[in-house]
């Protein structure tokens, strides 16, 4: 009866720890996201908007990376100071129909609401809108790094007037 039992537990022990692992990725290798649950790997924010999730996956590792905006995963790579940003792996939602697709490869618009204000969503030839201007995947990289800089300046900037305002009163 003992021997029985124990056979029991092995084999449901086993199905759940299976079934556990074919949840963590899909069919086709990328990580499953929780949504408002999982976070952005940079800026720590909760993933909610599938137009615009990112995953970055390391060619080498095969280590998957999360992010809810192009420009946190982009940012990313430059913070962390990894260098295998010319070979990752690098997939992000389709805006239209929210199926992964290869962003070296998608085509990219400008002036989007997403997440984290880069503004930029990628879609495939096929889904790209009628009448917008396509960007590739070089020029979006481009547009978040000026972006980011044009922030970084304005934050100085910020900083040092309430420090001269600070100053002032004294």
């Amino acid at each position: 009866m003992m021997k029985k039992f124990s056979a029991y537990f092995i084999v449901i022990f086993l199905a759940s720890f299976l079934l556990t692992a074919c949840e963590k990725e899909n069919d086709k290798g990328f990580a499953k996201i929780h949504w408002d649950r999982d976070t952005c790997e940079r800026c720590h924010m909760v993933m909610s908007e599938k137009s615009y999730a990112v995953q970055i996956e390391n060619p080498i590792t095969r280590q998957k990376h999360k992010f809810d905006d192009i420009g946190c995963a982009v940012l990313w790579f430059a913070e962390y100071q990894q260098d295998w940003f010319e070979t990752a792996n690098i997939w992000v939602k389709n805006e239209k129909t929210q199926e992964w697709i290869n962003a070296k490869t998608a085509f990219w618009t400008k002036n989007n609401i997403t997440p984290m204000n880069y503004g930029l969503a990628a879609y495939t030839k096929d889904t790209f809108p009628q009448g917008k201007k396509s960007l590739s995947f070089i020029t979006a990289v481009d547009m978040i790094k000026q972006q980011d800089h044009a922030d970084r300046l304005n934050r100085k900037k910020k900083i040092h007037g309430m420090h001269d305002m600070h100053n002032k009163g004294k």
